[in-house]
């Protein structure tokens, strides 16, 4: 009887965690790993949660990145708040690629303009992390992202053949990284 009222105490001094920031899929919340964990151990109610979270952002493109503040009161229910998504999605969708170059500083995954640096500066600078930056500055900060995810940010007008020449040869150099890559998993299965 004394072992279950001392786990009792213990029981009540145990803190929980109240505050949870993840980036969640646009209307692609469910109670799988790595999500639903996460939550239980917050005691959130893991279907009301997904089910909500899926109605907030079913105006949006279903599998749009989103961070997401999930703040949990006392009594279990919680608060969503729903920021813009990362800088890196909207360069990577100007861009027109899916995935950054392997060796940033030498590569170049894709091209933007200036003026597609100019929208995203703009709906980033609507996040919190950038209330006290001038938009000048939130641009200078979206070019440096470019750069490091190996995207060239040019100033005039991309013509569609220069941009069509670029793309082919980036095919084939993604075509070869993977090869390379392959052949590199190949020779570590044949050392075991």
């Amino acid at each position: 009887m004394a072992a279950k009222r001392a786990a009792a105490q213990i029981s009540d001094k145990v803190k929980r965690k109240t505050f949870l920031k993840t980036i969640i899929p646009a209307g692609k919340a469910t109670p799988a790993p790595p999500l639903g964990p996460e939550l239980g151990q917050m005691q959130v109610q893991i279907a009301a949660f997904c089910k909500d979270f899926n109605e907030k952002t079913a105006h949006i493109k279903p599998g749009v990145p989103l961070p997401t503040e999930i703040s949990v009161n006392p009594d279990r229910s919680f608060n969503i708040k729903l920021l813009n998504p990362p800088a890196t999605y909207f360069l990577m969708q100007a861009a027109g690629c899916n995935k950054g170059a392997t060796k940033p500083g030498s590569q170049i995954c894709g091209m933007i303009t200036l003026k597609h640096v100019y929208e995203i500066a703009k709906i980033k600078g609507q996040d919190p992390a950038f209330t006290c930056m001038t938009l000048e500055q939130v641009c200078k900060t979206m070019i440096g992202n470019a750069h490091k995810i190996g995207i060239k940010v040019v100033k005039d007008e991309i013509s569609v053949e220069e941009l069509t020449e670029f793309k082919e040869r980036r095919a084939e150099e993604v075509a070869a990284e993977e090869a390379e890559l392959e052949e590199a998993r190949l020779s570590k299965m044949l050392r075991l």
